[in-house]
């Protein structure tokens, strides 16, 4: 075995930047719009036909010929006869003639011949020998309170772009215009193995020495959140060969793999060995960053592997930084990358920063401002502070520390909208 790789520190832009190079768009797949909730368009949503589909009526009224009320006033008022009714879903029998008014629903098509609706408000109606009457006493213009057929979105209009996720909205539309079928992309599949001898399960009771895995449940539900399949395969010990069979025996089933512990420097950290005999190319072994400096990130025949730190907050943290915009790439989103915002810091962080820090925080709102408040102990073995994590607050390297107060960078970690690049704090 080698001794283990020599390990200079980049910046986390380069880091990022080093796995992208690598992003693919994923496959595509075609699944029922009951099953389409929060995935990715595959194809652009185009209009199947013209909204509306017909001209039709805004208001409950009378539809009528414009040019039968051009001499109409309070002092010359209108008759007209009124055949029929038509409401939302059905149509006139017959064309309109001259002198005749068809009484309308709000919603219900135009009939044809009519090219006008005067509000029921303004009309009056009246019954004489079982005809039906309504008398006018205003001029109407041609097109007036009509909604025309395709005034909203023309046939074959893109509506929704591929890469987008399908939101409520989006799927309003796919129904709107006959997607019972959608065109999705393939929800990445991740492996997932925690490392380390010490490692119990989460029904296992504590034992002199040893802890319960929680990092592959986090990474688990981090996968969750991202929109991919993440798939437990399981806690490893401290042994060379049973980690490396289990790892390269799992690289032909999923699209990643993602490894927990055993990334540092210790006579136990045992990937740094298991990517030189994979033959995999180590793109970085050491990054600028804290928490999660040991973070590490090979690839082998395009496939890539992530050593995630074993201490729980440096292995959220890459996870978010590393993983998260490479699943969003790889299931076509646009915008791969957590959105940012700028915000008040919400509470002093004296530490200095000698490498860019990335503080799990809370963001929430106070007096029309946008504060991020830092979650708990800000030390990357501690867990407590994740669960009250929705934002990473970025404080930039080589400063001496922030005030309550100072303007800071925050990464929006449920924020469903991205960005395009990625910028370092």
């Amino acid at each position: 075995m080698m001794a283990h790789l020599h390990r200079k520190p980049i910046p986390v832009q380069e880091s990022v930047e080093k796995v992208m190079e690598h992003q693919y768009k994923g496959q595509k797949e075609t699944v029922s719009i009951h099953e389409c909730d929060e995935r990715i368009l595959a194809e652009d949503l185009l209009a199947t036909n013209p909204v509306p589909p017909f001209h039709k009526s805004p208001y409950d009224g009378f539809a009528l010929r414009s040019e039968d009320t051009q001499h109409l006033s309070r002092e010359n008022p209108g008759t007209f006869v009124v055949n029929e009714t038509v409401g939302a879903g059905h149509r006139a029998s017959r064309p309109l003639k001259e002198g005749e008014a068809v009484r309308i629903m709000t919603g219900a098509e135009i009939p044809e011949g009519a090219d006008c609706v005067a509000m029921f408000e303004i009309c009056r109606t009246s019954e004489e020998n079982g005809q039906s009457y309504m008398t006018l006493k205003r001029k109407m213009e041609h097109n007036q309170n009509i909604i025309e057929m395709g005034s909203e979105t023309k046939e074959g209009e893109v509506l929704v772009e591929k890469g987008s996720v399908i939101n409520p909205g989006v799927k309003a539309l796919l129904a709107t215009f006959g997607y019972s079928m959608v065109s999705v992309y393939r929800k990445p599949r991740v492996g997932v193995f925690a490392t380390g001898t010490e490692l119990l399960d989460v029904d296992e009771p504590l034992t002199p020495g040893k802890i319960r895995n929680s990092n592959a449940h986090m990474i688990l539900a981090q996968l969750e959140r991202s929109g991919a399949e993440g798939a437990y395969l399981g806690k490893l010990d401290d042994d060379f060969d049973l980690c490396f069979e289990a790892i390269s025996q799992s690289l032909t089933d999923y699209d990643l793999i993602i490894t927990t512990g055993g990334v540092s420097v210790g006579d136990y950290d045992l990937m740094p060995d298991i990517y030189e005999k994979l033959g995999a190319n180590v793109l970085f072994n050491k990054v600028a960053m804290r928490p999660g400096s040991v973070t590490t990130v090979a690839e082998q025949n395009g496939q890539l592997l992530y050593g995630l730190s074993g201490n729980p907050s440096a292995c959220y943290v890459g996870f978010e930084l590393f993983v998260y915009p490479m699943i969003q790439s790889i299931m076509g989103r646009q915008r791969p990358y957590h959105r940012r915002i700028t915000a008040a810091l919400g509470e002093d962080f004296k530490k200095p920063n000698p490498f860019t820090r990335f503080v799990r925080g809370a963001l929430d709102f106070s007096d029309g401002q946008v504060m991020v408040t830092p979650s708990g102990m800000d030390k990357s073995a501690v867990v407590s502070s994740l669960a009250h994590t929705n934002t990473l607050i970025v404080l930039k390297g080589g400063t001496r520390g922030y005030t309550k107060g100072d303007q800071v960078e925050a990464i929006l970690l449920e924020e469903k909208n991205g960005q395009y690049i990625f910028q370092e704090g």
